[in-house]
């Protein structure tokens, strides 16, 4: 995940200006904006939540409606300022924070033509994820780029894993539909299949379930294959997010090179002798 502060500021000296306080955090009113910031994005998730509630929506609808005004105003000229005091305008504007920020502006306009939109200004609580560089935490945003790498370098043991999972589910679905014999909730097999996804799952949901013996044999199976299969994932991630960590510990002083094999003598990158 990139962080903010590899973006350069214009040239123009007011605009040196803005981005100290829009971008940084280590002065007094660039603290006091992000406080700001973070303390806005609160209010509006909690008057889109309070507007989902029909007696609060009819007693303070026009309140309601002013405040998102106010406050959408505000994001869209900060959204526009940190687009205009960057040089690598392109780079923000597709940076993990850019298109965070543009999710979270661009549901207020749609509602004029759908209103039913607004309800995805929710999406601004993940401009939350700033509150690491404004009080100093990006030690946990490193972590949490831990956890990101690990998925992603374990994703195609989960696809297989997901890809048996289906099969699994497909095949106990059709057996259930042929047990059963057409009970309720077994009348189809697409039916049948989305008892078994929410068996193997351990969700439970109990809206449907067998009455015949072999139904519930079949039943029990899938109940207790169920706690087997969902450890299958979270083994995958952990055993990555290990090896991930151990690599992290290895950084080249030299160039801050983490690709860094556990065999390595020297820094791939800059050539340097590993300590």
């Amino acid at each position: 995940m990139e962080r903010e502060h590899n973006l350069v500021p214009e040239d123009k000296l007011w605009k040196r200006f803005l981005y100290r306080i829009i971008y940084r955090s280590d002065t007094k009113l660039g603290k006091l904006f992000d406080v700001i910031l973070l303390s806005l994005i609160l209010i509006s998730t909690f008057i889109i939540m309070m507007e989902s509630v029909p007696k609060l929506d009819k007693k303070f609808h026009t309140y309601f409606i002013i405040s998102e005004w106010i406050i959408s105003i505000f994001f869209t000229a900060e959204y526009w300022s940190r687009i205009a005091v960057v040089k690598n305008k392109r780079q923000y504007i597709f940076s993990f924070f850019g298109i965070i920020d543009f999710l979270a502006l661009i549901p207020f306009y749609l509602s004029f033509f759908f209103p039913i939109t607004k309800y995805f200004l929710i999406f601004r609580m993940l401009r939350m994820l700033r509150v690491f560089r404004v009080f100093n935490l990006l030690d946990f945003m490193n972590d949490g780029t831990v956890i990101v790498r690990a998925l992603r370098n374990s994703s195609r043991k989960i696809y297989i894993f997901l890809l048996f999972l289906i099969i699994f589910s497909v095949i106990v679905g059709s057996l259930m539909f042929m047990v059963e014999g057409g009970r309720p909730g077994f009348e189809t097999i697409p039916q049948s299949i989305y008892w078994a996804v929410v068996t193997v799952t351990t969700v439970g949901y109990g809206d449907v379930s067998p009455i015949t013996p072999m139904g519930k044999f079949f039943a029990v199976v899938l109940m207790l294959a169920g706690y087997s299969i969902i450890a299958v994932p979270t083994g995958i991630v952990t055993a990555e997010m290990r090896n991930k960590r151990q690599n992290l510990e290895l950084v080249c002083d030299r160039c801050g090179n983490e690709d860094i094999d556990d065999d390595a003598r020297y820094c791939k990158q800059c050539g340097k002798k590993l300590a």
